[in-house]
């Protein structure tokens, strides 16, 4: 059974600071038209569709120049949407995390490089978790194609898989901060150190942080999980909005981007490190 969610909201805040030239959102989602692009059946939720216009008013609004779009698990493995978008959005300011299963060929991973793909996600949170036992063999694929694999698990699974994701041939994302929220021991649950070690063993993270959150906006309460991971790998951490920020519960919990952007600069005053973050890092992990 699939249930609604909100959509983003209909005004963004401007941030108090200005993000560097080249700022990229490292995490977002395109959802429909969906007269043209069909939700999957298998779905755990039902958001309402996220435009493209939409999502560039909001990257106006809080200065955002490049985008990873990551392909959201309301589609499954068909990944017309997401590279679609791509294209919309210039694929000289874009990339796409794809999702696929064992069905893939290597010619449909070369045919989606072409369009803007760098990376695959497995998403064992609000997707299927079946892939997690394929891990090794789809990190030796990723690592042939010299793309990096993105992984969203619970918390005991992250700690349950470190020594695999550890030895992964191929780059590692770990997204929204291993999924541990900021009331279950925050940066000392098992689970944030298992992610600290992993980012100081060579993978990377996401800094997308309110979903970690338990005191809501503005935050707070997840800086100090965030800087944790920002000393453990400077060169290592990425930002998303997360944008349309699906899966939620109520219209109160969608975030203002702006704030979001905002936090990011509470948890990174130094401008040298926001660059980093902002554009550096992306560009290497991306490509662009």
């Amino acid at each position: 059974m699939t249930r609604p969610c909100p959509g983003a909201r209909t005004v963004t805040s401007r941030p108090r600071w200005q993000p560097p030239a080249g700022a990229t959102d490292c995490h977002m989602h395109i959802f429909g038209p969906y007269g043209r692009y069909p939700l999957s059946p298998g779905r755990s939720y039902t958001p309402p569709e996220a435009s493209i216009a939409a999502y560039r008013a909001m990257c106006d609004a809080i200065g955002i120049e490049r985008t990873v779009i990551v392909q959201p698990s309301i589609y499954g493995t068909d990944n017309a949407a997401t590279l679609d978008a791509v294209d919309a959005l210039g694929r000289d300011r874009t990339r796409a995390v794809v999702v696929i299963d064992e069905g893939f060929d290597t010619s449909a991973l070369h045919a989606m490089a072409a369009r803007g793909a760098c990376g695959v996600r497995i998403n064992a949170v609000s997707g299927s978790n079946a892939l997690l036992a394929w891990l090794e063999v789809l990190g030796a694929r990723l690592a042939e194609l010299g793309w990096h694999l993105q992984v969203y698990t619970h918390p005991a699974e992250l700690l349950a898989l470190e020594p695999v994701l550890a030895r992964l041939p191929c780059p590692l994302v770990i997204d929204h901060m291993g999924g541990v929220k900021s009331d279950q021991h925050g940066a000392g649950h098992p689970a944030f150190q298992a992610l600290l070690r992993l980012l100081r063993g060579g993978a990377w993270a996401k800094l997308c942080g309110y979903r970690s959150s338990a005191a809501g906006a503005p935050y707070r309460d997840v800086a100090a999980m965030a800087r944790a991971m920002i000393e453990a790998a400077p060169e290592r951490c990425v930002w998303g909005t997360d944008w349309p920020h699906p899966s939620l519960a109520s219209p109160e919990e969608v975030p203002d981007d702006g704030v979001l952007m905002d936090a990011l600069g509470d948890w990174v005053p130094e401008p040298a490190q926001r660059q980093a973050i902002l554009v550096d890092n992306p560009a290497r992990l991306y490509g662009f």
